[in-house]
């Protein structure tokens, strides 16, 4: 298991991020960003997975440069990305005055980008890949002790009979995965 307290998104500005990294930090926002593409945005399937990829690209290049700001955060600046990368490519498609990209790229320059990403799903999307991508970091009691009690509100007394540990060894395994979910997702649960 990692035990490092650096966040991902600071691992992903140091100089050389390793590849592990990179591709947790993909499979965490990919489905998210597909998600606004097409739920938020209007996209295909297809047209979103083109859009992600392009997001993705951008921020290879330019995580390194993020700063967090007192009226900022990773959040507000990755919807920024994906509304102006989904603005290039509906203008790339928007060649004939005619077609349906038109009306589709008039919509989304007078939503306001607030209305179309709710925290919620931020923090849904956000949450739930990185919690899939975690289980594999723990063994199976302790991921179980502290999925059952944070997800299935279980108490300690219930959860150490299901599993035959100790309540003690049912907050003990909560507090790590908590703790190790805490310090994995520093800076991606801004206000």
């Amino acid at each position: 298991m990692t035990t490092t307290c650096v966040t991902l998104i600071d691992r992903l500005k140091a100089p050389s991020p390793n590849a592990e990294d990179w591709s947790r930090f993909t499979e965490i926002y990919t489905p998210l960003l597909l998600f606004w593409g097409q739920q938020r945005i209007g996209l295909s399937h297809a047209e979103a997975e083109d859009v992600a990829q392009d997001v993705l690209m951008m921020l290879m290049s330019k995580l390194p440069e993020f700063e967090y700001k007192a009226d900022g955060s990773f959040r507000g600046w990755l919807r920024t990305v994906m509304l102006n990368k989904s603005r290039d490519f509906l203008r790339r498609k928007n060649r004939d005055p005619d077609n349906a990209y038109t009306d589709q790229l008039k919509r989304l320059d007078v939503k306001d980008a607030v209305e179309l990403f709710t925290d919620q799903e931020y923090y849904a999307f956000v949450a739930k890949k990185a919690l899939d991508l975690m289980k594999i970091e723990f063994e199976e009691t302790t991921w179980q002790a502290c999925w059952m009690t944070v997800v299935d509100g279980e108490s300690a007394q219930e959860v150490s009979e299901t599993l035959g540990i100790s309540p003690n060894a049912v907050y003990l395994a909560r507090s790590r995965v908590l703790r190790r979910l805490r310090e994995e997702m520093a800076g991606m649960w801004e206000e």
